[in-house]
């Protein structure tokens, strides 16, 4: 094919054009915060998409922030996020810009409640597994125990996160025990997240502004636990109007004030609650009741500041306490936290938050008599400084990057006493510094395939005291004494952890995803009863006590039904642990300056299915949760060095959870759940010496709890709704076909025949009705 020199000239001309064309547009950076119209809050996973490009957007972080990358040119941005009206704003993009926006009021139409504060379809879309958040529109409706709204109770109803039982507000995750939890407030971690015994979790609702929880594959910004991470963020506070909300139920009530410092520019938070079980106790007719105490009080409260479009100030904190004493015995425990956070914007594309964290956790046990006084006690000391960056150099790409460094001051224990006969003793604290960098990407690799990869590197150093610190070998026997000076680095343990997971959307409303996640945990609960209790003892990994690591694979399938109305998952897991800790047989654990004798380490694995199917949007919402699991341990000098169940091995776990909204003003719930029974060892023999009997036990854990079940029931009746004013009362019943549940299984011989040993169920409760009044004006 012959072609003429001006036609070769025209084709030369064109391409050059084009090719000025290709490379003369440039891209330009449009980011801002996306914010709460009615409170100015920046609101966690809100979204911003481009109408001319389709598929083109951003996810706000959980500063409210966004960023995109657009070639110069108009186009109109879509702001939404879920319950809230969108907004449509129109940009003439020559250069990078910074947009703010407030999205309108809150959708308060009964037809379109749903269950998720994210994307409708972002369970499916997104390439992050093991992943639940918990929306507080669905928490106040779901009925509990005595009608306290409850994020950890409510959050135990969906799959692969068990409850700890009736008064026991830890909770199992994937197989790992309680302290493998990491539960963050506003990024401070509460090391006891539980009030009256477990009865209640340590986090006032009314504060609450999300609840996120990562089941074993979390980013890699968040370490040092094996588990799961729950991440609680603390509501801002309202930078536009002064508002008051609360509640009055029969043993508690909460109180909460926010408004604005300076309007549009600072505002503050102050919520309270506190329980008044110990004034009913002053009504009875026993002089015991009345000299107890039985209370727990919170207090959570928050400072806000816009320094300028750029700069944010935080400055957050919590502090509670659990008071229980009776007869001469009281314990004492609770938790101080405290956050200052900066978010600055150094451009478009780069988002810096710095934090400085304090979280102080003690516990107190007191003993009492005429002639003595003893106190136990224990004290953990944390002082955290975290840095992270998020720089968004593309729509395709969110890469996150950092390092955080903790100081931890453990007192294990120490005894007092007020008379010359008891010896004052202090275990000598235990020092350690754990550093940590990270850095991962989300990569949008195309429109069906989704990537999150990133490491974590991890570097834990025990330090001196000027104290004894005791080598043991595997049979717990003492072999060496070593001292060093304070602040000396004795040991470092580095430890690499890579995170990858990843979706393929093979269908609009279907996708697959799989993802491999390693963990690694340097603190460590040491307890021997199956319930938990706040006088458990943290330790650091030491010279004997290796870091905890677990390597965690799983596999899913999501899928969507009737326009995102109906969401299905199912993901089957597979967890190997090593450096597992056991206590030995008979173990001393409280106050024992040489308690690393008394462990046990070994190996662990834990493989599951769960199931799991909500309704989302219409009158009646709610979901049905299964898991099928099991979790073992294999620890040297424990069940003949063979595999056991682990105490929070259980084989079922089902609940299910129904919302109906009858009009606008009545709201029905209910629950059900139930699981199999936690492992346990119980007696297989026994034997008489001197009159008195001792029990024979075998295997370790080889017995079983009765299987758990129970059902609760509530009612929401909204009395008044304006715009200056709500009230609203919650009638409830827990466990309300009156199941008798067991907290704990006790033997004793039997007083009227003779060799005979009787077990002895003790339940907590058979039904607790509950009203409360809660008000917001």
């Amino acid at each position: 094919m012959r072609i003429s020199n001006y036609g070769c000239l025209a084709l030369l001309t064109g391409f050059i054009l084009c090719s000025f064309s290709t490379f003369s547009q440039e891209k330009y950076g449009i980011s801002g915060t996306i914010s709460d119209e009615q409170t100015g809050e920046g609101l966690i996973g809100a979204k911003v998409r481009v109408l001319e490009l389709n598929g083109v957007g951003a996810f706000a972080n959980d500063y409210g922030f966004y960023s995109l990358t657009l070639t110069g040119g108009s186009y109109h941005l879509i702001f939404s996020a879920t319950g809230y009206q969108s907004d449509t704003i129109t940009v003439e993009l020559n250069s990078d810009q910074q947009l703010n926006v407030e999205i309108g009021q809150p959708v308060m139409d009964v037809q379109e409640v749903t269950v998720s504060a994210v994307k409708k379809d972002d369970n499916v879309r997104n390439a992050q597994m093991g992943v639940e958040t918990l929306d507080p529109q669905v928490l106040a409706k779901v009925p509990v125990i005595f009608g306290e709204k409850d994020i950890i109770k409510t959050m135990q109803l969906t799959p692969g996160i068990k409850s700890g039982g009736d008064g026991n507000a830890g909770f199992f995750v994937r197989g790992g025990s309680a302290d493998q939890n990491l539960i963050l407030l506003d990024e401070a971690p509460v090391y006891n997240a539980s009030h009256l015994l477990g009865f209640f979790s340590t986090f006032n609702s009314d504060a609450i502004k999300s609840a996120t929880i990562y089941k074993g594959g979390q980013p890699a910004q968040f370490g040092g636990r094996l588990a799961s991470v729950l991440d609680v963020r603390m509501n801002e506070g309202n930078l536009k109007k002064f508002g008051v909300s609360g509640g009055i139920g029969l043993i508690s009530s909460k109180l909460n004030i926010e408004g604005p410092i300076k309007k549009d520019k600072s505002s503050f938070l102050i919520s309270a609650r506190r329980t008044y079980a110990d004034l009913f106790l002053k009504l009875s007719n026993d002089e015991n009741l009345r000299n107890s105490q039985l209370y727990f009080y919170d207090l959570n409260a928050k400072i806000n500041y816009k320094i300028g479009d750029k700069d944010r100030i935080y400055l957050s904190g919590y502090f509670g306490r659990d008071k229980l004493g009776i007869s001469g015995f009281g314990i004492t425990w609770g938790n101080a936290t405290g956050t200052l956070r900066w978010n600055h914007i150094l451009n478009s594309k780069l988002f810096s938050n710095t934090s400085f964290i304090v979280s102080n956790y003690i516990y107190d046990i007191n003993i009492k008599s005429e002639d003595i006084e003893i106190t136990i006690g224990s004290v953990l000391q944390d002082y955290n400084l975290k840095q992270e960056f998020q720089y968004f150099p593309n729509n395709r790409n969110k890469i996150s990057f950092g390092f955080n460094a903790i100081h931890h001051g453990i007192v294990p224990g120490q005894i007092t006493g007020s008379s010359d006969a008891i010896n004052a003793e202090k275990i000598p604290s235990r020092l350690s510094l754990e550093n940590a960098v990270f850095i991962s990407d989300e990569w949008t690799a195309s429109d069906r395939i989704n990537v999150i990869y990133g490491v974590r590197a991890t570097a834990f150093s025990l330090l001196g005291n000027d104290a004894n610190m005791y080598i043991f070998d595997p049979q717990g026997n003492l072999t060496d004494t070593m001292r060093y000076a304070k602040n000396r680095f004795v040991k470092t343990y580095v430890n690499i952890e890579p995170r990858l997971s990843a979706s393929f959307r093979y269908s609009a409303a279907a996708s697959i995803k799989a993802g491999y996640a390693r963990n690694v945990q340097n603190v460590h609960l040491i307890s021997n009863s199956t319930s938990g209790s706040p006088t458990d003892i943290w330790i650091p990994s030491s010279l004997n006590i290796r870091p905890e690591i677990s390597d965690q694979v799983s596999l899913g399938w999501f899928k969507n039904f009737a326009d995102n109305k109906y969401e299905f998952s199912s993901e089957i897991y597979y967890k190997a642990m090593q450096n597992q800790i056991d206590y030995k047989d008979g173990a001393n654990t409280q106050a024992n300056e040489v308690l690393e004798g008394e462990l046990r380490y070994g190996i662990g694995r834990a493989y599951g299915l769960e199931l799991y199917f909500k309704k989302t949007s219409g009158k009646f919402t709610g979901w049905i949760s299964y898991t099928l699991s099991r979790t073992e341990r294999k620890i040297n000098g424990i069940n003949n060095n063979e595999w056991y169940k682990a105490r929070q091995d259980r084989t079922h776990d089902v609940s299910l959870v129904g919302i109906y909204d009858i009009n606008d003003k009545l709201t029905l719930s209910a629950t059900f759940v139930f699981y199999t029974g936690n492992a346990v060892t119980f007696p297989t023999g026994k034997y008489q010496l001197d009159g008195q009997t001792f029990y024979v036990y075998s295997s370790r854990n080889a017995d079983r709890m009765p299987a758990y079940h129970r059902s609760d029931i509530a009612l929401t009746w909204v009395t008044k709704k304006t715009e200056r004013f709500e009230s609203s009362w919650n009638f409830s019943i827990y466990n309300f076909y009156g199941h008798q549940n067991p907290y704990i299984i006790t033997f004793e011989e039997s007083e009227t025949q003779p060799g005979k040993t009787n077990a002895i169920q003790t339940s907590l409760f058979r039904m607790v009705p509950s009203v409360s009044y809660n008000f917001r004006f």
